[in-house]
């Protein structure tokens, strides 16, 4: 059994990739400072300690790493500072890792890295980042693939698009508004025509581990391939929720920064890593909302 050292195992896509990781084989060593719901070997540290995350590490002598951990606050995470913390424990992370014996790492990314456009974004589009976020997974990719390119590590970067599905915070489009519509109270947005590319998180995390045990480097995105009218999107909750008349469409402005469309090509994760999606849009929404109408 081939052991796998992961990051972010209590968080919305580290949640749903500890049962993925299990079904290809994998002993997994989860690092953070709270255990996940599953059964796994479990390290309490600080990720922003890097002298105790090498301790860990030389200690586990593991052979893969999943790093998916960041500073991931809703809104707040975009222009934050702890971004930076972040960098520099990413970059510890991968050395200590890499230093301890460690043969192949997959780090997340995100679309943010790109310069947003009318076009289906590739994995060799231009990266200009708008945002602070974006420039500090921008720039820890760059920096950890020149240090892969030096040391012989096998290195991939999954570039996460739009999420949604079971265990979203506070402050997302679809967990936002399947929880006010089934509530039976309003649910205010913008005119909703930009289109996103959106994934239930299900589908990212089994991507996540199918980039992991295959031999991939280099970015690859992580979407569905197929960007969608927000409208669209509310609309079909709004039918699943018997609530459409509760959305109040145009209630809040589009930002003039945000651009009309941003679609991932997934044809690196579908030819090259060789995942397949399980949810299409209308069943992995299906799925959220009876995931939340089956909490206590």
């Amino acid at each position: 059994m081939r052991r796998i050292v992961l990051t972010g195992a209590t968080g919305f896509v580290g949640a749903h990739a500890i049962p993925a990781l299990q079904a290809r084989g994998f002993e997994i060593h989860a690092l953070g400072r709270r255990p996940p719901a599953a059964e796994v070997a479990f390290h309490p540290v600080d990720l922003l300690d890097a002298a105790s995350v090498r301790d860990v590490l030389d200690a586990v002598r593991a052979s893969h790493l999943l790093h998916l951990a960041w500073y991931a606050e809703p809104r707040l995470y975009w222009r934050s500072a702890v971004n930076l913390d972040w960098v520099a424990a990413s970059l510890a992370l991968v050395r200590a890792f890499r230093e301890a014996g460690g043969a192949r790492a997959v780090v997340a990314g995100t679309c943010a890295e790109y310069a947003w456009g009318p076009d289906c974004l590739r994995e060799d589009a231009p990266c200009a980042p708008a945002t602070l976020y974006g420039a500090a997974k921008d720039g820890t990719r760059r920096i950890l693939e020149a240090y892969a390119g030096e040391t012989g590590l096998s290195f991939a970067w999954g570039r996460l698009f739009f999420l949604y599905g079971p265990g979203e915070k506070p402050g997302r489009l679809v967990g936002d508004a399947i929880r006010a519509l089934a509530a039976g109270a309003r649910f205010g947005t913008s005119p909703g025509h930009q289109r996103r590319d959106f994934s239930h998180v299900a589908d990212a995390a089994g991507a996540f581990a199918a980039l992991v045990d295959a031999g991939v480097v280099g970015p690859v995105n992580v979407g569905s391939g197929a960007a969608v009218p927000v409208r669209a999107i509310l609309e079909r909750i709004g039918r699943l929720t018997d609530r459409p008349d509760l959305i109040d469409f145009g209630a809040r402005p589009l930002a003039d920064s945000e651009p009309a469309c941003i679609e991932a090509d997934v044809s690196r994760l579908h030819r090259e890593v060789g995942f397949q999606p399980r949810f299409d849009l209308d069943a992995g929404l299906r799925a959220t909302l009876t995931a939340h109408n089956s909490r206590p």
